[in-house]
């Protein structure tokens, strides 16, 4: 989509869920200068997010070049915060960022399609979940697909795009559109469980988990394998704990319920690691040690 096309900054954008990911999205768009209301019925997860939303907003400063134009306080400042779903009505696009678990997610959008107005375009962050299963819990199968949003989402570029076998081009272009408006290239793929993304890193994951569950190599030793002697910019390890150890064993739990795949199985390592609350980067714990700022 050529800047021509973009619509107007005033365009209404919900989010649901004050955790990274939602936090992250909705900066996104607060940064392009879009209104953004952002729901999450916790009052404890709202003030973490607006914590949330401030760091975020000074990384971004330090981070990226060109640095975003408007001051921090000015783009906060454009994010409402919502406890109860009815504060999405007018939203033009809402994007779901709620934890990666089905039942969660398909509660979630049946509250939108009953709360939203009959055009707004429901856009789940799944990273694993099949978008017409979600699509099946509400009304308007054909406005709802998936933008999934990498972590943090504020830094990066691309979004993977998921259209589902009933969603419109007129919701898909609506989709494009906003994501191009935001700086977001949007890389478009067909519906299936994990899509690319996740399909491909998921078992990547648990095969390192499994490394260093059986001894050969520890988790720092596994990651420099893919970081030195592939050049990638980071190993799995390091790469789950920045997801979240807690949303990578949702979404292997995902993959393995919607395909039956027995490489989906959740080592016991990771599962210990979340049981013991040691979610990752988050937590400053996963399977390595980070400081938490």
């Amino acid at each position: 989509m050529r800047s021509g096309s973009r619509p107007p900054a005033t365009t209404p954008i919900g989010v649901v869920g004050a955790g990274t990911m939602g936090v992250g999205v909705a900066q996104c768009f607060a940064e392009a200068g879009y209104p953004v209301t952002l729901h999450d019925p916790d009052p404890a997860a709202r003030a973490a997010g607006e914590r949330r939303l401030r760091t975020g907003l000074r990384a971004a400063r330090l981070l990226r070049r060109p640095a975003p134009g408007d001051p921090p306080a000015e783009v906060a400042a454009r994010v409402r915060w919502a406890s109860a779903p009815d504060a999405l009505a007018g939203a033009a696009l809402v994007v779901e960022c709620g934890p990666e678990r089905m039942d969660v997610k398909e509660r979630i959008l049946g509250t939108l399609d009953a709360t939203c107005g009959p055009d707004t375009v429901l856009a789940s962050c799944t990273s694993a979940i099949p978008v017409d299963i979600l699509a099946g819990h509400t009304g308007r199968p054909d406005r709802v697909l998936a933008t999934h949003f990498m972590n943090p989402a504020h830094l990066k570029d691309a979004v993977e795009v998921v259209r589902g076998p009933r969603t419109s081009e007129k919701s898909l272009a609506t989709v494009l559109t906003l994501l191009d408006a935001i700086g977001k290239r949007a890389h478009l793929v067909r519906d299936s469980p994990g899509f690319v993304s996740n399909r491909v890193l998921m078992p990547m994951i648990n095969d390192a988990a499994a490394r260093v569950e059986e001894g050969t190599a520890d988790a720092e030793t596994v990651d420099l394998v893919f970081t030195d002697c592939f050049g990638h910019a980071m190993g799995p390890l390091r790469t789950a704990d920045l997801i979240g150890l807690d949303t990578v064993l949702d979404s292997l739990v995902v993959l393995r319920e919607t395909t039956g795949d027995p490489r989906f199985e959740p080592t016991a390592l990771l599962r210990d690691l979340v049981e013991r609350g040691h979610r990752g980067r988050k937590s400053g714990r996963g399977f390595h040690i980070y400081e938490i700022r």
